[in-house]
């Protein structure tokens, strides 16, 4: 995308980036936020990734890189609040503390240009797996890292034959009965809380599944992950929030890199006719 200008938002809403894992896609959101700014971005928890790096530390220069990134905004002006998630949930015990800038929360409460009042919170906290069962959710997100590995491989195959992005683990999810049954029982519940909190919606992240939906009059958001679909949910300035996928940067050609990473080329809209 280079020549083209920088898109402006009033509000950016990112979750579940997952840094200090291997499948985060850091180089695919230092591209988005090369092109997408706002006033305000609300880090909507798993941004760090602390149950990986205590089973084995992994921090390359592209993850270092999007903390940089966030902490020169916060320099520039923009208003960043970083609200834990249950993978970086050690942060919940600096609520309130600034640090470069990003302030820590568990929660907060988003007024959107057109007077809605949102809540902002991961949602971990209405996952009963992750509360009353830790082992068994543990024993997740071992099973989660395996379908990302299919999905790394099934990805590579794809991109071989020219096909465009497909994410495997995503599509399992969405066709597996249960999953979808948990998908939707988590967003009657995460509504709920917003009902119950006398707001006018939810923005949570947690599932990795992207979303705005009206649930018995609450708008449910849901901004995604980095992980797997590269989604993020912005507002515009006269409050109407939107979903945008950066996936298409991975229909683009491809380098590999010295250490054998692929890495997106992007192509502006002309090269990528011509292409």
């Amino acid at each position: 995308m280079p020549g083209e200008k920088t898109k402006n938002f009033r509000t950016l809403f990112i979750s579940d980036i997952h840094l200090g894992s291997k499948p985060a896609k850091a180089e695919f959101l230092i591209d988005f936020l090369r092109y997408h700014e706002a006033e305000t971005i609300y880090l909507v928890g798993d941004i760090v990734d602390g149950w990986r790096l205590r089973r084995s530390w992994h921090w390359p220069q592209s993850h270092n890189d999007v903390v940089q990134k966030l902490l020169r905004q916060a320099r520039k002006g923009t208003k960043i609040t970083y609200i834990a998630g249950n993978h970086d949930e050690f942060l919940r015990n600096f609520q309130g503390t600034h640090f470069g800038g990003i302030v820590v929360a568990d929660r907060a409460i988003h007024e959107s240009a057109d007077g809605r009042r949102f809540l902002v919170i991961h949602g971990d906290q209405f996952d009963s797996i992750v509360h009353n069962v830790r082992w068994l959710a543990y024993l997740g997100d071992k099973a989660y890292d395996f379908a990302i590995v299919v999905n790394r491989i099934v990805a590579r195959f794809r991109r071989l034959f020219g096909m465009p992005y497909w994410s495997f683990s995503s599509w399992a999810k969405i066709k597996v009965k249960q999953a979808v049954n948990f998908i939707s029982h988590f967003q009657d519940i995460v509504a709920e809380e917003a009902r119950r909190s006398h707001v006018d919606g939810v923005i949570c992240g947690h599932i990795h599944h992207a979303a705005i939906e009206k649930i018995d009059g609450i708008d449910y958001i849901n901004t995604g992950d980095w992980v797997e679909s590269c989604t993020a949910v912005v507002e515009h300035f006269d409050g109407t929030m939107e979903i945008l996928s950066w996936a298409q940067v991975l229909e683009n050609p491809v380098a590999v890199t010295p250490d054998g990473r692929f890495v997106p080329v992007i192509l502006d809209s002309a090269a990528a006719k011509a292409a």
